[in-house]
């Protein structure tokens, strides 16, 4: 495209948490822990775990499309889709492929950004890149996990961190000012082996070794991660505030990655912000890796959180170590989210492939967990007030 719009606004938003509600009470019967524990730690009380036949694309799926329609838009109209995950489908495909296709985005180009918990900050500045040089008019970003299927069940420092979803928003080119004004990256690789998962990459294929070693499961330094975070979100988000040419008490609202509210609440001692400015919801979906952000945005939008003219910043931090602070102008009207409650996830199918007869089935422990509470786990809707 050889025009070159100065500014790219977020002009759609959307997100998709699976029905099947994990509580700390569940944990309890599963690994040497209590409600009590993690309350205390972390300030979760439950996470969103994705059904027998529910994947990191269609989580995505769903969300994407829901961005899409609250951004006015065909997918026809997309020129690239972008997802942010750890936890593909596959190595290959990528998991954007299997969204385009799903979406019915015909014109768009597909990609996978990995940056782990940051993965949808650093996708969103991909984004804003490609707009700005004039590759692009309307972009789709999403953050899908289904970190249920990488997690060791008997680890209580782990398996009560994470849970399962997707956010989603429309990036679009404008002449009028508004969107990201300030953008921060960085990566650490002194912390590469403090969050990881070990095995199934070219280094450690799959063996008989690396099965019985549980080393396909995701390993973490909880100490070390902790101590890095609290410094390096604080820094990254005033990086980008200043970048934006604006100051920290300016802000209307942090959106920051939803991992701990310990390092959330360290977070606003660190750049002197008010939590009552700082949006929260990890108590009820725990840690989504790269769909955090977007899942939390947009919540603030559906609950009056969010208002054109709103000063704006998301902020990850994720493995590798890296972090990424998004300072932006938002610009949408918040009564277009209304526009995604069409989209139901039966209307976005990802097509499997006609050799493979299995999904993904659902960790056998929480399986059993499930069903002790008489919980149908093969992808049904179930209304979380039965569940929770």
């Amino acid at each position: 495209m050889s025009s070159r719009p100065p500014f790219a606004h977020l002009t759609g938003w959307g997100s998709y948490a699976p029905s099947l509600v994990l509580t700390n009470h569940d944990l309890e019967a599963i690994v040497d822990t209590s409600d009590e524990w993690i309350m205390s730690r972390t300030g979760i009380r439950e996470r969103r775990i994705a059904a027998e036949n529910e994947t990191t694309a269609s989580l995505g799926a769903v969300a994407g499309r829901r961005a899409v329609a609250v951004a006015g838009l065909d997918p026809a109209d997309l020129d690239l889709i972008i997802v942010a995950t750890f936890t593909p489908d596959y190595l290959m495909p990528s998991t954007a492929a299997l969204v385009k296709e799903a979406i019915g985005a015909s014109r768009a180009a597909a990609m996978d950004v990995g940056a782990a918990c940051s993965g949808f900050v650093f996708a969103y500045s991909v984004a804003h890149a490609h707009i700005l040089a004039g590759l692009a008019r309307h972009v789709l970003v999403i953050g899908s996990e289904v970190l249920s299927r990488f997690l060791d069940y008997t680890d209580r420092n782990t398996c009560v961190l994470f849970g399962d979803g997707a956010g989603a928003v429309v990036l679009s080119a404008a002449e009028t000012r508004g969107g990201a004004s300030g953008i921060e990256l960085t990566t650490d690789p002194s912390g590469a082996y403090k969050i990881w998962v070990p095995a199934g990459g070219a280094a450690a294929p799959a063996s008989d070794g690396t099965i019985s070693g549980r080393a396909h499961f995701l390993r973490m330094d909880g100490r070390e991660t902790y101590r890095y975070a609290t410094r390096t979100i604080a820094s990254t988000a005033l990086a980008a505030i200043d970048k934006a040419g604006w100051a920290p008490e300016s802000i209307d609202l942090l959106v920051p990655h939803q991992a701990n509210m310990r390092i959330i609440e360290s977070v606003s001692k660190g750049i002197g912000f008010p939590m009552e400015r700082i949006f929260i919801n990890l108590d009820r979906y725990g840690n989504t890796s790269a769909a955090s952000v977007p899942l939390a945005l947009t919540e603030a939008v559906a609950t009056g959180r969010v208002h054109p003219g709103d000063r704006i910043v998301f902020v990850a931090f994720g493995a590798g170590f890296t972090s990424g602070a998004i300072a932006m102008e938002w610009t949408a009207d918040p009564a277009a989210s209304a526009r995604a409650d069409a989209i139901a996830p039966e209307d976005v199918p990802v097509r499997i492939p006609d050799e493979w007869d299995s999904v993904g089935p659902l960790p056998a422990v929480l399986a059993r967990a499930f069903a002790a509470r008489g919980i149908d786990t093969a992808g049904h809707p179930v209304p979380t007030e039965v569940i929770a």
